[in-house]
């Protein structure tokens, strides 16, 4: 089953939007008309996509997609009649994939949706690669502090306190960083 969102305060844009998607094969489409409805519904429903009007009532369009990409992973497009470099700046910080403008033309819907797809999945891949890093960087500066405080405190060499910790997390089933953790604790 194929989920969007869909909000835009105009009826008959949300009319003729559904028509097109459900002419994509989007079977479940959620439509609402101002941004916190936007939020609580991408909340509730859990769509696949959303396609936002940037200029709504109660809450923009940029701070609600802000809101639904905080808790989800969706990609997001921006339908909108005001594409300012404002307004682009602002949703490009916030991860949107597309901009539609309006009038909407069909033909432009079916390709700004795979590349929204298509970008989602790339940011997501780049998301979870940085996480990685940042946590092998923080494992190898927790490993070589406690080399260094086995090195000081019973004088071993570079390579033999290595192997020493090695050997511990072996020996313990533990991986390198829980056994570098237990030394700094001790140590």
């Amino acid at each position: 089953m194929k989920r969007i969102l869909i909000c835009d305060d105009e009826p008959i844009i949300r009319q003729s939007l559904k028509a097109l998607l459900a002419g994509l094969g989007f079977d479940a489409i959620f439509e609402c008309s101002d941004g916190e409805a936007a939020v609580a519904t991408a909340i509730d429903k859990i769509p696949e996509i959303a396609i936002l009007d940037v200029s709504m009532p109660k809450k923009d369009g940029i701070t609600a997609a802000t809101e639904i990409r905080k808790r989800l992973k969706i990609p997001i497009i921006f339908l909108t009649a005001c594409y300012d470099p404002e307004t682009v700046e602002r949703a490009k910080k916030v991860g949107i994939a597309a901009f539609l403008t309006k009038p909407l033309r069909e033909q432009d819907l079916w390709p700004a949706i795979e590349m929204a797809y298509a970008h989602n999945d790339v940011v997501e891949q780049l998301k979870d690669e940085v996480s990685d890093l940042k946590e092998t960087l923080e494992s190898r500066k927790v490993i070589e502090k406690a080399k260094g405080a086995l090195m000081k405190n019973h004088g071993l060499s570079e390579p033999e306190a290595f192997r020493k910790m090695q050997k511990l997390a072996m020996d313990k089933r533990k991986s390198l960083r829980q056994i570098a953790e237990a030394i700094l604790l001790t140590e």
